[in-house]
């Protein structure tokens, strides 16, 4: 079936900067939950891109805990497999959802000879790593309250982010367990400093008297 890009560009905006001959060599991929995508040590032959669900880029320590040392759910994942020769990591799913992916090599050489594709790619690596910086700075935060007031600041829009994951998700992502999140989100809400409608939080702004 031929790829709805007017649809996926509506679903996400990041996939309006590739180029039609980019386009044309690309595939869906569909994915279940708990599912081991490429193994570290794995040579990369494709860039990916997170359309729904959730990926994450995992090592096990030696004791066999699993750290995640990336996600992503919705926009390209795994960017450094660009330039590596393996992945540094497993890269499983957390949930069902779709990917799509792009020929590395094709994708290396849209970069190499088209200028605007190629700006429009440092843009976006700029953009992750601004992301991953405040990211760093969340969790640095000693309150679960400051990083709940942090999340909505940085990552949303003026003062509103709408969440795109449960809350589980959203307080692993915090480094909280989801009872201090729960918890700490009904204290903001009754001191009056967030406003929660539905999936929508806000920062509570104080009307001009």
């Amino acid at each position: 079936m031929p790829i709805d890009w007017d649809k996926l560009t509506g679903e996400q905006p990041v996939l309006e900067v590739i180029p039609r001959g980019l386009r044309d060599t690309t595939r869906m991929r569909a994915f279940k939950k708990g599912e081991l995508l490429y193994r570290r040590g794995q040579p990369p032959e494709v860039i990916l891109c997170v359309l729904s669900g959730e990926i994450r880029l995992v090592r096990s320590t030696p004791s066999g805990a699993e750290i995640v040392l990336q996600r992503s759910r919705g926009g390209f994942i795994a960017e450094a497999s660009l330039d590596a020769q393996t992945y540094h990591c497993d890269v499983v799913s957390a949930t069902d959802g779709r990917l799509m992916l792009f020929p590395r090599a094709v994708f290396q050489s849209t970069l190499e000879n088209d200028p605007a594709f190629n700006q429009a790619w440092i843009w976006l690596l700029a953009r992750e790593v601004r992301r991953l910086r405040a990211q760093s700075e969340r969790l640095s935060l000693n309150s679960a309250a400051e990083r709940v007031l942090h999340y909505i600041e940085a990552e949303g829009s003026d003062g509103s982010v709408l969440l795109n994951q449960t809350r589980k998700s959203w307080a692993a992502e915090l480094g909280l367990t989801h009872e201090v999140l729960y918890r700490t989100l009904r204290q903001l809400r009754e001191s009056g400093d967030i406003v929660i409608e539905g999936e929508r939080y806000s920062l509570f702004v104080p009307m001009d008297t």
